[in-house]
């Protein structure tokens, strides 16, 4: 299930370090504005301990994670949605992605330039979250004459109510306030979602902070007073330090271990940023075992077994017939297929099953 998280943020906020880190690609991260031009995307795999507890049960000949896909987006510039500093270019890309992973600086280096010359973490934020609206408003004033007109001569339900929507829109958006604040019933969304308005997107703040404090990010002022908005915002907040994540990911798995270890971290900066991600976007993962392999799968929440089994192939979503089905964790706690069926855990679901995250399928199916 292919979807994307866009990495934005002022120039020189470490994005490109960062997606260094994410996709070992090491695309350009230079010391001035605009170093990346072009967007460049790259996938990284969900570390999910589930496959490899599965691997060892099973003994599979290969294992296969979930992948997701992040795309390095130029740094916007105050007026970028008038064109600044090829503003409408990356203001394109942002409405590509399914979700912002959005880099703030809070770290001091008097050798990496910025280019608003100090750091002031909600600042930043303003800017770049000022622009975004900007383009939505925008966005909303090119339809909404266009909407209004149909809405009155044809007297049509959808046009009128994507009028309303639109109105309602450019008020909030008017009041210098996200679209993510509308509440909506899924034919509204419906309605809106062509638009791919930038403020609606699900967002994650990712604090760039020295190396020195990411054991404690809290000794950071300008992470504390992120960490307050983030809160206020009810939006998911993650402290790296993306230079030492690109040492990380140069490293083994063994002496990246190791690593964590020392600094008394359990995960990586970058594991924290990708497993939000999925998890924002309401992905979740089934398996599928056997001597081949074991593999995870994502599925958006809410898909039946049928829906489940077309990710593998849309044959088996065709001629679904049924899904012999059982929890991870009863995978777990009993440690082999037989033995679930044996205590009754196996269960036979149709097509109205709505799958769970960490369930294992054999679907059946005639094509």
């Amino acid at each position: 299930m292919s979807l994307t998280a866009g990495i934005v943020g002022l120039p020189n906020v470490g994005k490109s370090t960062l997606f260094n880190a994410i996709t070992k690609s090491h695309v350009e991260a230079a010391n001035y504005p605009f170093a990346t031009i072009d967007k460049n995307v790259g996938v990284v795999k969900v570390n999910d301990e589930r496959v490899d507890k599965l691997a060892e049960i099973v003994h599979p000949q290969k294992c296969i994670y979930n992948t997701f896909e992040f795309t390095d987006i130029a740094g916007l510039v105050k007026g970028a949605s008038k064109g600044e500093g090829l503003g409408n270019q990356f203001l394109a890309n942002i409405r590509e992605v399914d979700a912002i992973v959005h880099v703030v600086r809070c770290f001091e280096n008097k050798d990496i330039s910025h280019v608003e010359n100090r750091v002031d973490a909600l600042d930043d934020v303003e800017i770049i979250e000022l622009e975004l609206q900007l383009a939505d408003l925008q966005s909303v004033n090119n339809r909404l004459d266009k909407v209004e007109k149909k809405a009155k001569t044809s007297k049509d339900s959808a046009s009128i109510m994507e009028s309303k929507l639109l109105n309602t829109a450019k008020d909030l958006l008017e009041q210098g306030k996200p679209l993510s604040l509308m509440e909506l019933t899924n034919e509204e969304k419906n309605i809106l979602h062509n638009y791919h308005f930038l403020t609606m997107k699900p967002t994650i703040y990712v604090a760039n902070i020295d190396e020195s404090e990411v054991s404690d990010p809290h000794v950071n002022k300008e992470y504390l007073r992120l960490e307050k908005l983030a809160d206020e915002r009810n939006i998911p907040l993650i402290a790296i330090s993306a230079k030492m994540e690109e040492e990380l990911s140069s490293l083994d798995d063994e002496d990246r271990a190791l690593f964590l270890d020392e600094l008394n971290m359990t995960e990586s900066g970058l594991d924290k940023i990708v497993k939000t991600s999925y998890s924002l976007l309401k992905l979740r993962t089934f398996f599928t075992v056997g001597e081949i392999e074991v593999r995870a799968w994502s599925f958006k929440e809410g898909m039946t077994a049928p829906e489940c089994a077309g990710v593998i192939h849309t044959d088996f979503q065709k001629g679904f017939i049924r899904a012999e089905t059982f929890a991870y964790d009863d995978m777990i706690q009993y440690g082999s297929e037989l033995a679930i069926k044996e205590a009754g855990k196996l269960r036979l679901e149709g097509k109205d099953y709505v799958a769970k995250d960490g369930d294992v399928f054999h679907f059946r199916f005639n094509v």
